[in-house]
């Protein structure tokens, strides 16, 4: 059996300088507060063709994908932790709200977070652990009565992402997350 490296051929050195540039370039864009991230003009900003840009990113999302790695990969960390929590139901308060405050700072994130197919196999492999972790932190919640038996991480994210949309769409203060993650963690609870 191969290891997922060696299945997939290494960038060569321009083409990995190249990809690196775009990103760079792509993420500097967002951290101006453009989050249109128009291929074309990030290739001119980058200095490298529009086909090159397009070879390592097919289109918006795949470069959404890409940027949002590092964040999966916290993500998964604090998934990971908290399925692990002695405390289950406390573990998936912790996991939601840190995935909403990450999803309400970076829409990128949270265009990918919530999107149904992933352009990146790296974006795809991480939700799919992602996934694993959640689903081992609901069964714990479970067994302790505190979720219901209906729920799967696909849900969860789901649900998260509605209220990321919601507060995006109107008032985002503190007070008003609190109130719609109250909400969301009451119906994550067993029918009485």
């Amino acid at each position: 059996m191969t290891s997922k490296a060696e299945q997939v051929p290494a960038l060569r050195a321009d083409a990995a300088r190249n990809r690196a540039r775009v990103l760079q370039v792509a993420r500097e864009q967002l951290a101006a507060g453009d989050d249109s991230l128009q291929l074309n003009a990030i290739a001119r900003l980058a200095g490298v063709g529009v086909g090159t840009v397009y070879r390592h990113f097919p289109n918006r999302l795949a470069l959404m994908a890409a940027l949002s790695a590092e964040r999966f990969r916290e993500l998964l960390a604090e998934a990971r932790a908290a399925a692990e929590d002695e405390d289950a139901l406390a573990g998936l308060h912790r996991l939601l709200r840190f995935t909403l405050a990450r999803a309400l700072e970076d829409t990128g994130f949270a265009s990918v977070l919530e999107s149904a197919s992933d352009a990146e196999p790296e974006t795809a492999a991480l939700k799919a652990e992602l996934d694993r972790a959640v689903a081992q932190l609901l069964d714990r919640a479970l067994l302790t009565g505190a979720v219901r038996p209906d729920l799967g991480p696909g849900d969860v994210r789901r649900l998260l992402c509605g209220i990321e949309h919601a507060l995006r769409s109107g008032d985002c203060d503190e007070a008003r997350r609190e109130l719609y993650l109250g909400i969301l963690l009451e119906g994550l609870r067993p029918p009485r």
